[in-house]
């Protein structure tokens, strides 16, 4: 087992340089840590121009795993032939609001089709998220969807950006969502931007155990600016043992 120091020691040393690919993109290590995937948003300017080539890059250095973040016009199952072809599997994908709410049949039998496991909601719009009582009414559309996703066998999430820890009338609005939502709402924990917003991971990994089921990681320069690289794995009790 490794111990919090070591698992973000491992992962912050992933660093080889990568050719036809983004020199941001690390190469994945041993050394404890079950399930280290690539989001494919990282890697999206070479996704729009080839799936196929892109797929097999990422497999090329050694990743097992990928989050998508769009299918660039490409079917369930052209999809998951690339996956096959390449021993990769992709248990995760962000996807819009509005599209699980009004595409779900579709949404789930792409899903099934691709191998997904969790279906993410990556973003709120700033228009949707002026005031508490707004963070209710989309963590109640949340928790509508994931009592959807359970039936089909699916787990329901929501990945945070930094702007959900900025104080709104004396409270922290991640807070208020992880109250809010049902217990089987899961939360993908961005390392970067908590911490850009202030936040402390660890305090809500502490305070909201078996929540986050998924975490991003990325590079944050000294000035604080984000550096491109993102990975992201499963089994966080795992990462806190």
């Amino acid at each position: 087992m490794q111990t919090r120091r070591e698992a973000i020691t491992t992962i912050g040393a992933a660093a080889a340089l990568v050719g036809g690919l983004p020199a941001c993109l690390p190469r994945p290590r041993s050394g404890g840590l079950d399930s280290i995937g690539l989001q494919l948003y990282t890697v999206r300017s070479e996704m729009r121009n080839s799936v196929e080539r892109t797929l097999e890059r990422v497999a090329e250095v050694g990743y097992k795993e990928v989050e998508f973040a769009g299918y660039f016009e490409q079917s369930a199952r052209q999809i998951r032939s690339l996956l096959d072809a390449n021993g990769l599997t992709a248990p995760a994908s962000h996807l819009g609001l509005d599209q699980l709410e009004n595409e779900w049949e579709a949404t789930v039998d792409f899903a099934a089709t691709v191998g997904h496991r969790y279906l993410v909601v990556a973003y709120i719009s700033p228009e949707a998220r002026g005031d508490l009582d707004q963070y209710r009414r989309i963590v109640d559309r949340f928790n509508r969807v994931s009592e959807r996703a359970q039936t089909a066998g699916l787990v329901f999430g929501y990945h945070n950006h930094d702007f959900e820890f900025e104080p709104v009338d004396g409270q922290v609005p991640f807070d208020i969502m992880l109250e809010h939502a049902d217990p089987a709402v899961q939360f993908e924990m961005d390392l970067f931007w908590i911490i850009q917003g202030g936040g402390d991971p660890f305090d809500y990994f502490r305070r909201y155990p078996g929540r986050f089921s998924l975490v991003h990681v990325k590079d944050m320069a000294a000035d604080g600016i984000k550096v491109s690289r993102n990975i992201f794995y499963i089994n966080l009790q795992y990462f806190l043992s």
